[in-house]
């Protein structure tokens, strides 16, 4: 077994750091944990009547609290995708819901001018439509649904409609902060919409403009908050900034060698401020990424935080991020569960412990010398990729006890249908075809459901996957998760 994929034991918060301020409040919620009043709330110390301190100004505090006992806040990328489509409505209150206290999202022009959510130049992957954002009215806009999750061609179309900007920060104002990416070369439309509904504290600038440009804007822009941008080629805009510099620094990194990754160029960063990074792919810091902060989260986050000092990290698994910094733990396995992952099927070689169609590994990833199954590493995330059909592997698993156990795959493809596979025990008959769901990316993992239980001894027993030769497939496998459903 890889050293990589030992287990996915969560290692404890590094340094024991604490969760923000607003972390805190939902645990205490959830726990019932006494704790004092807060400002405005009858026994504290405002008067009675004032305001209660909402989730946004707890967030916006949190942010410019770059003291040594500042505690590590999470960002939604593009809102919560996986439970509403990328950069809607409902993805940003499920973001925010899920115990992010920032989301992100990227604004775009329409032809008319008006400020919408947007990632791509045109709607092509994300909606029902085409065209550029920039050819389009926002009344043309509005006819559009947006697709679920990350979109694409084959994703289900849903009833979400493509916000405007103002919608969108209204929807966050009294939730939390709003990463405004994209924004920046749009900023005095994007600035007045900020004006218009009361929402300047919510919205967060960022670039990597020069710093003139920087300073003129935050000079005529009263209360704009603002993040700096750097890596290595602008790594020299830091000590440009002087004493005034933004409340915090987002570092890109794609080697750990970089400038920007050196220990002290980060101390001096988080000496005055924040320290942004995005874990969603490889090349944004170095390979420290979600998916290999859920295999192992000293992979990852725990290393950002440990050893690069970050204290904000935007996440496309807000939930699993969220436990980790609560609880110490990313993807803990279930009680009474098995876990095996997909790069580690049985031992034997070829017609024994797998068939694949393909000679060699297709993959980018680490297969075992001489062996075909292919396998690729989708952003830290190890798989079986290049699925076919007919195609079969077959692993060991260790049930616990007695009991009916399930089958769950976590699964990714952009692919409508995406395939199908049949669970095997011990030799014996497969059993009826399990549909794979599409996940609206190849690297949208997401755990799912056999619904093919099987009544298991304790015991060794092995397991064959076998893919349906006449069924199109096209899908990555990272684990199979054996789960408990009754005695």
């Amino acid at each position: 077994m890889p050293a990589s994929k030992i287990s996915r034991r969560a290692a404890a918060v590094p340094g024991g750091r604490p969760v923000t301020a607003a972390v805190t409040a939902v645990l205490c919620a959830a726990l019932l944990c006494t704790a004092p009043p807060a400002k405005g709330a009858p026994g504290g110390s405002a008067s009675q009547g004032a305001p209660a301190e909402t989730p946004a100004d707890r967030a916006h505090r949190d942010f410019l609290d770059h003291g040594p006992r500042a505690g590590v806040m999470t960002v939604a990328h593009r809102g919560q995708w996986r439970k509403a489509p990328e950069n809607s409505l409902a993805a940003i209150r499920a973001g925010f819901a899920d115990g992010a206290e920032i989301v992100e999202v990227d604004v775009r022009l329409t032809k008319d001018r008006v400020p919408v959510l947007m990632h791509d130049e045109t709607v092509d992957r994300t909606t029902n439509g085409t065209g550029r954002v920039a050819d389009l009215t926002h009344a043309q806009l509005s006819g559009l649904r947006l697709r679920a999750g990350l979109g694409g061609r084959q994703a289900a179309i849903t009833g979400e409609r493509v916000p405007t900007l103002a919608e969108a920060i209204r929807a966050a104002r009294t939730l939390g902060l709003v990463n405004l990416d994209r924004a920046w070369q749009d900023r005095e439309a994007v600035w007045r919409v900020l004006e218009e509904t009361g929402t300047v504290r919510n919205g967060l600038f960022k670039s990597r403009a020069p710093l003139p440009e920087v300073r003129a804007f935050l000079g005529s822009h009263r209360g704009a908050l603002y993040m700096h941008v750097v890596d290595d080629a602008n790594a020299a805009s830091v000590a440009e900034f002087g004493a005034a510099r933004p409340p915090a620094f987002e570092v890109v990194f794609d080697d750990v060698r970089d400038q920007v990754a050196a220990p002290a160029f980060l101390q001096e960063l988080r000496a005055t401020g924040r320290v942004w990074f995005n874990t969603m792919r490889n090349g944004f810091a170095a390979r420290f990424t979600d998916e290999a902060s859920l295999i192992d989260p000293a992979r990852g986050w725990g290393a950002l935080i440990a050893h690069y000092r970050a204290t904000v990290l935007q996440t496309d698994n807000v939930e699993a991020l969220r436990l980790y910094l609560t609880q110490g733990v990313a993807d803990p396995v279930p009680p009474g569960a098995v876990r095996v992952q997909a790069e580690d099927y049985a031992p034997g070689g070829r017609g024994r412990a797998y068939h694949d169609i393909d000679p060699g590994n297709r993959g980018d990833g680490p297969g075992r010398p001489g062996e075909d199954v292919d396998i690729c590493d989708h952003d830290g995330a190890v798989v079986v990729c290049w699925m076919r059909g007919s195609e079969w592997l077959t692993y060991g698993v260790d049930v616990p006890k007695d009991g009916r156990y399930t089958l769950k795959a976590r699964a990714s493809s952009p692919y409508a249908p995406a395939g199908t596979y049949r669970i095997a025990y011990d030799g014996a008959p497969p059993g009826r075809a399990v549909p794979v769901a599409n996940t609206t990316a190849h690297h949208a993992f997401v755990l799912q459901d056999s619904r093919d239980p099987r009544r298991l001894t304790r015991g060794h027993h092995h397991v064959r996957l076998s893919l349906d030769a006449g069924a199109f497939q096209n899908w990555n496998l990272d684990y199979l998760q054996l789960e408990p459903v009754g005695p």
